[in-house]
């Protein structure tokens, strides 16, 4: 069975510059040994990044060895559920693209309150 997003259809892709999914491969695909549940696909922000890091995930930073290339505001991420809820609490969400967001998100997160959130990606990347 094909993996289902938020809203009940085909997940589509989050992101592939940079290449991001548990599996690296573009989606916010997510199984048992994704343990921290990389199911929101996220349009990270200067405020989200920073958020990130002051919880101890630092999402700008480049990791070759785990295939990481650092992001910058405007980059498509599937991050994970706990963490984005952590700072959707704190005020400091990230945009998320419906579509490409992960049924399993919904364990953590009503649709609810993903849907304040949903965002198309623009086209001027320069207010994030």
């Amino acid at each position: 069975m094909a993996d289902r997003n938020v809203l009940g259809g085909p997940l589509e892709p989050c992101g592939t510059d940079p290449m991001t999914g548990f599996y690296r491969d573009g989606c916010c695909s997510t199984g048992e040994e994704d343990i921290g549940r990389h199911t929101i696909c996220g349009v990270v922000t200067a405020d989200f990044l920073e958020h990130q890091r002051s919880i101890g995930n630092d999402l700008s930073t480049p990791m070759p060895k785990y295939r990481f290339p650092g992001l910058v505001p405007g980059d498509r991420w599937c991050v994970t559920a706990a963490n984005w809820v952590r700072a959707q609490q704190e005020g400091r969400a990230c945009p998320v693209v419906l579509a490409a967001t992960h049924e399993r998100a919904l364990e953590l997160v009503p649709l609810a309150e993903l849907r304040k959130h949903a965002v198309d990606v623009p086209d001027d990347l320069a207010g994030l």
